[in-house]
């Protein structure tokens, strides 16, 4: 009996072996289709992170007005070269953002073509595998931290990175420590940039990083104006200076269709009133400036105006305001038959501002919005603050157009400003003049 009980066991379990065999496989059928799902939705996700990228519009205005040389430095240089240049400093900000070495074939995949309308598509890559790193560190953090706390932290993070972005003009830095931090490649535009620097810290030891908005030209200048004040400007002083919207109001309608601060334009009045405000408050503040005795003590008060956001772009709106009231009176004159300067021709040459009514609605109503001053703007705008803006070029490094005079033939009463730019794009602050070269 128990021989027969043991058969009929056996033959029992070996009638589920194959029971157990088909659940198994299912099992392993199972397992391997999760497997191939996380590994798909890994690979999505790396790829996801490989493919994200940065994307930065330098726009490149072209001019096909034949300039003369000793009027408008960049107006002579080959277009060939410039367009070089500009593709050199493209690849080496690709090295800079990606921590990757400059001479690279790779470089140039990366660089895209310029477009129809002469803009220009620049994808930086971004490391997957450090987002990866970062976000699985994050999470194995958050799991022996509570909610709240890690509450408090995104809301600490938040605050610091807001209060930075609106940072106008950033502290002083060791001018050759900035240079060496930003330009760390091989490349010919970074040796250009670096032998830049050192003929500018030759002059100056520090440097002021500007924001790097669309007003960034009007910021650097109006700082560096502002900072080096005595006296209130004579243009200021004028008894009818805050009647100017309205006396532009009345002889030209368009005006109406100015655009202020990020809103179209408004009805006259209040078009009208809101400039007054913005002219009062330029005079007002230059004037407070301009009246501090220490330099420490005025740079003090600049620093605080640069620092408050509502009266500093009020101040950018009231600059645009007098450079279209400049640009006016320079049409007219050209037009009645007196003399004007050659930048002026050239401003009113462009298919895009034949008049000032073009030159407000395709120019001055995109500053600072969707766009900066171009290189013949920075002629009106000198003319405007009747100042001298002295510019190091830095990329015309080794050309007689590497210090540009905006004009070029400045009036000798005229006060002088020093800026900085490597694109004539963007605009930073040289100070703290060196000893040796103080007069």
């Amino acid at each position: 009996m128990p021989q027969l009980q043991s058969s009929l066991l056996s033959n029992s379990l070996l009638k589920q072996v194959p029971l157990y065999q088909r659940a198994l496989e299912q099992i392993q059928d199972n397992i391997q289709g999760w497997m191939r799902d996380i590994t798909s939705l890994s690979a999505g996700a790396e790829q996801a992170q490989k493919e994200e990228s940065v994307a930065v519009q330098l726009t490149k205005h072209e001019k096909e007005v034949t300039v003369p040389s000793n009027e408008l430095g960049s107006a002579n240089a080959a277009t060939d070269q410039e367009e070089q240049s500009a593709l050199e400093i493209r690849k080496d900000y690709i090295c800079r953002s990606s921590g990757r070495p400059e001479n690279t074939d790779t470089i140039e995949s990366l660089v895209m073509d310029q477009d129809a309308s002469g803009n220009y598509e620049l994808y930086l890559p971004v490391s997957g595998s450090c987002s990866a790193m970062e976000s699985s560190e994050d999470s194995e953090e958050d799991m022996y931290r509570d909610a709240e706390e890690i509450e408090r932290e995104k809301m600490l993070l938040s605050e610091t990175s807001s209060s930075e972005y609106k940072l106008s003009v950033a502290p002083e830095v060791d001018i050759m420590l900035y240079c060496r931090k930003e330009w760390r490649g091989d490349t010919p535009v970074a040796k250009t940039m670096r032998k830049g620097y050192e003929a500018v810290a030759q002059k100056f030891a520090s440097i002021r990083r500007v924001r790097g908005d669309n007003y960034c030209a009007l910021r650097a200048t109006l700082f560096q104006a502002l900072s080096q004040a005595t006296q209130l400007p004579s243009w200021l002083q004028s008894e009818d200076f805050t009647m100017l919207p309205e006396n532009l109001l009345s002889k030209y309608d368009w005006i109406k269709q100015w655009q202020l601060k990020h809103k179209l334009g408004r009805k006259r009045g209040e078009i009208s009133d809101e400039i007054k405000e913005y002219l009062i408050l330029l005079r007002k503040k230059w004037k407070n400036i301009s009246e501090i005795k220490g330099p420490v003590e005025k740079q003090e008060a600049c620093d605080n105006l640069f620092k408050n956001e509502e009266e500093e772009y009020s101040l950018y709106e009231a600059l645009k305001f007098l450079m279209l009231n400049t640009a006016i009176e320079l049409y007219n004159e050209d037009k009645s038959g007196r003399r004007v300067p050659v930048f002026s021709w050239l401003l009113f040459a462009r298919d895009t501002s034949s008049n000032p009514c073009q030159l407000m609605h395709n120019h001055l109503n995109h500053i600072g919005h969707s766009g900066g001053l171009e290189q013949v703007e920075m002629f009106l705008l000198a003319y405007t603050l009747q100042y001298t803006i002295q510019v190091y070029r830095l990329y015309k490094y080794s050309t007689d157009e590497f210090i540009t005079l905006y004009p070029n033939d400045p009036k000798e009463d005229w006060p002088v400003v020093t800026l900085i730019t490597e694109d004539d794009r963007h605009y930073n602050i040289p100070v703290r003049m060196c000893q040796e070269t103080v007069p």
